[in-house]
């Protein structure tokens, strides 16, 4: 624990702290929020920075097929990675702490959180390459020496303080990933609007447990210690809300293939019926 931490550990229940608290963050990031919405705009109107120009290129790539979004849950196992051998995968964040367990690589991994990237940059960069592709929020780049090869997308992470009803959880699912990709509170949801956008018709979720704060959180920890972990179920099941509602307008279908956990958002489907074909 940091001094800054010891510091304001006992003001953690105390709700002027937070609202203070929020309201400082809120004027730190109204820049941010400001910029990003002028970035938006200019990519609406056809104007795209050059590093997006590997992303420009998958959009509607894989029309047509299915693909898993793996994320880090307890309920997840090396088994069931191995089970998805030949499938296009998405993973994230510290599923690269286990391919020394496994053969098995996702197709395409993702990240954008800041701290979970500072905790992991050692061993993103010794794995780096062994997916197909690597997805990085535009937001990273700014902050770290990523590798050349990483695909960097547009992204949103700020603007929840700014739309919606004050202090209520609130989420978007982008039209269009080239213009903007919104947080949903985790990465799942971010790469589930890559994966639409990449052309993905039926997205099955997996490790996607959903349910901080009753033990064990992830299968294996990025080293990021989130302090604020307790509120993620709730603010994330809003986000899947808006993504489920979002599918069932524009043709495609989420499942949540997990083995267990406490998202029930999407129509429940046993992976093993999905590989062998009965669902």
């Amino acid at each position: 624990m940091t001094l800054k931490d010891k510091i304001l550990k006992p003001f953690e229940g105390n709700q002027i702290y937070h609202k203070i608290r929020n309201l400082y963050w809120d004027i730190r990031q109204y820049p941010v929020y400001k910029k990003t919405q002028s970035e938006i705009k200019k990519r609406q109107s056809g104007i795209f920075d050059n590093k997006y120009n590997e992303f420009l290129k998958l959009k509607n790539k894989y029309k047509g097929e299915r693909c898993f979004i793996v994320a880090t849950g307890p309920s997840l196992t090396i088994e069931d990675l191995e089970k998805l051998n030949g499938e296009y995968t998405f993973a994230m964040n510290s599923i690269k702490k286990l391919y020394a367990k496994t053969d098995w690589r996702p197709t395409f991994f993702g990240i954008q959180d800041r701290f979970v990237y500072k905790a992991m940059e050692d061993v993103i960069l010794i794995t780096n390459k062994e997916e197909q592709i690597a997805f990085i929020s535009d937001d990273l780049t700014k902050l770290y020496d990523v590798p050349e090869n990483f695909v960097v997308f547009p992204y949103d992470g700020c603007y929840h303080s700014f739309v919606g009803e004050k202090g209520k959880p609130n989420a978007k699912f982008t039209d269009n990933a080239q213009v903007i990709v919104y947080d949903g509170y985790s990465i799942t949801y971010s790469l589930i609007q890559i994966a639409v956008y990449m052309g993905f018709e039926e997205i099955y979720l997996l490790g996607c447990d959903c349910s901080w704060g009753n033990g064990k959180d992830h299968i294996i920890e990025s080293g990021h210690i989130d302090k604020f972990a307790n509120l993620n179920p709730i603010k994330q099941r809003t986000a899947y809300k808006c993504a489920l509602d979002y599918s069932k307008e524009h043709n495609f279908k989420i499942y949540n293939a997990t083995r267990g956990g406490e998202l029930e958002t999407f129509e429940r489907v046993n992976l093993d019926d999905v590989l062998k074909g009965k669902k």
